[in-house]
């Protein structure tokens, strides 16, 4: 079932490998599914790993609307429900992280079993009683700066995140690779669903959580400092955290070994 339709009739992109107990990975902002590629073959030697494209991203459709967290959350239980899956453990890179915290706000805990959150922030924004907002997006007036870059050079912004992501320069064809990746989300979508995505709060929400959690945290994140998102194992109850010395905001990329191991390893209990 490489599509399945949303119930606002949008087409979703999706790819399965493996067997036994599901594992949904949802990418973060601009990217899409290819991006978990040192991941999935791994992972599905144990596990049923399935990838989406979020809407307006990679092969999936680009609707006219609907770039908000929220809707974006609804669209991954459309995939759940249209797969068939139960006791899911679902990780969520980066905005992944934001979307599956609406899924849980929403549906609460209906399907998943556990939750992988990877170097997400709680908030975006920097306020006096936050410190570990967004290093490039972090108030309403980086916002606006952002939309038009994204208008005037897509392709700009999107090497940028690469180099952003990235503790340590990877070779150019690769590089390259992931930006034609990128490019696959039109700007105009990415600065929507940046909009919406950054105004959010999700501190007070984290300790209902109930679900086991596992947060995973890049000690030399460039996107957001790493304290920022170490707060999120300290406010889920019973959460476990795992430090990545030598990644940035990809550690499922630039540590994969280690990454498959620490999900191995939390999914399988």
């Amino acid at each position: 079932m490489p599509f399945v339709t949303t119930n606002d009739k949008v087409r979703i992109h999706v790819q399965e490998k493996g067997a036994g107990k599901p594992l949904l990975l949802i990418h973060g902002w601009a990217s899409n599914g290819t991006f978990w590629r040192r991941n999935v073959g791994p992972l599905s030697e144990r596990f049923r790993v399935v990838t989406m494209d979020l809407r307006g991203h990679g092969e999936s459709d680009k609707p006219a609307s609907g770039y908000r967290i929220a809707r974006m959350a609804r669209d991954v239980k459309d995939v759940i429900e249209a797969l068939e899956l139960e006791d899911v453990a679902v990780a969520g890179w980066s905005m992944g992280s934001s979307i599956i915290w609406s899924y849980l706000e929403l549906f609460g805990p209906e399907h998943l079993e556990r939750a992988i959150f990877v170097v997400q922030s709680p908030r975006q924004y920097y306020t006096n009683d936050w410190k570990w907002g967004q290093t490039a997006c972090y108030d309403a007036e980086a916002l606006a700066f952002l939309t038009a870059r994204l208008d005037c050079d897509p392709r700009g912004m999107a090497k940028s995140l690469i180099d952003g992501c990235l503790a340590e320069p990877i070779p150019e064809e690769e590089e390259t690779d992931l930006i034609e990746e990128i490019m696959k989300s039109p700007g105009w979508v990415r600065a929507e669903i940046m909009s919406d995505h950054t105004n959010l709060d999700w501190r007070s929400f984290l300790p209902s959580i109930s679900i086991p959690s596992l947060v995973i945290v890049g000690r030399k994140d460039k996107i957001f400092p790493w304290q920022g998102c170490a707060y999120v194992g300290e406010r889920i109850p019973g959460a476990k955290t795992v430090f990545f010395e030598d990644s940035s905001h990809m550690p499922f990329y630039e540590e994969p070994e280690k990454f498959n191991g620490v999900v191995q390893e939390f999914v399988g209990r």
